[in-house]
């Protein structure tokens, strides 16, 4: 038996119209009352009303998009690509951005309960206890590179390992072997997973791992070009530079330039995601194809499926495959 508002404000010890002012953030409560009220509806799993009418009784042809970001092209793209599959499929696109902090992805998808039909979410900082806590069991839900793994949820990843290893592999065909890599943004799934793709070419090329030739990176442009001018000053140089993704490659570009270095005559410099610029940069970026508005567009897809009863009757779980494009920017002949 689902827990009701009456239970949830008897255990909290308040009155039911302060329970109600606290799950639809309509009225004045004091701290310490709200927390306690909000840990006693976890406790008792409470889903509120209007939740349950939007999923029973009315759709609000609402999705909601939960993303880590919502700057550059990258999330630019994925938007792109759920926006335009939800107004296909006559829905409106409700989107919030968490930062990848833990109160702000609760506090999100608090504030999406009840006014979304099905639930967009990419957030590497996201756990399960934090999904079940908050989020009625009712809702569709497709995790979009998260780290969780539970069968109740659908799931779409990118195929970050394969990608950047196939990256590092052709570095090495074309003469590299000191390769330094601009690692992506602490503790995110995409990010580990793409270093391990780099440490597993490397090894099966039979060279050893090098400390120094992995730089801290945090997936901005200012971050690849930091960690640029730390690989720059590094004895002997790296021959190519390979950024997590292209924001970083950018960065690297410009690092090189102020060095008074030429890409790729002096050193290769590539990327990963194939953002839409890529193309245009000088030279163009050797990258990983990711194909980030059809991410965006297969995960708005599941989801519909799912909220039409079109889909299959468990949960999807698909990995977008990547490519290697070849650029202009790898072209370095691998001495230095």
């Amino acid at each position: 038996m689902k827990a009701t508002i009456r239970d949830v404000a008897r255990k909290a010890g308040v009155s039911v119209a302060t329970v109600s002012r606290v799950i639809n953030d309509s009225g004045p409560v004091s701290p310490d009352t709200r927390a306690r009220i909000r840990e006693t509806a976890r406790e008792l799993r409470y889903t509120p009303n209007s939740a349950a009418r939007s999923l029973s009784v009315k759709r609000s042809h609402t999705l909601g998009a939960l993303l880590p970001d919502l700057y550059g092209e990258f999330f630019s793209e994925v938007i792109r690509g759920i926006d335009e599959t939800a107004q296909q499929h006559h829905h409106h696109l409700l989107i919030s951005s968490s930062h990848n902090d833990r109160a702000q992805i609760a506090a999100a998808l608090r504030a999406m309960r009840g006014r979304v039909d099905g639930l967009l979410l990419m957030s590497p900082g996201v756990d399960g206890e934090t999904l079940a806590a908050e989020l009625p069991e009712e809702l569709p839900v497709v995790l979009l590179n998260c780290p969780v793994r539970d069968a109740r949820y659908a799931t779409l990843a990118i195929d970050n390992r394969r990608g950047a290893r196939a990256m590092v592999e052709h570095l090495l065909a074309i003469g590299h072997r000191r390769i330094a890599f601009i690692r992506g943004a602490a503790r995110n799934h995409d990010a580990r997973e793409r270093l391990t793709g780099y440490r597993a070419a490397l090894r099966a090329a039979g060279i050893a791992r090098e400390a120094e030739l992995e730089l801290a990176g945090d997936f901005t442009e200012s971050g690849g070009h930091a960690a640029a001018c730390a690989a720059l000053r590094l004895r002997p140089r790296p021959t190519a530079i390979f950024a997590a993704n292209d924001a970083m490659a950018l960065g690297a570009l410009s690092a090189v330039r102020q060095h008074g270095m030429r890409v790729p005559d002096d050193i290769a410099v590539v990327g990963f995601d194939d953002i839409p610029v890529a193309r245009y940069l000088t030279p163009p970026l050797t990258t990983v194809q990711v194909g980030i508005s059809a991410l965006g567009e297969r995960a708005a897809t599941i989801l519909l499926q799912m909220l039409s009863g079109d889909g299959p009757p468990s949960p999807v779980h698909a990995v977008l495959p990547t490519s290697l494009v070849v650029r202009a920017s790898c072209g370095a002949s691998g001495q230095g």
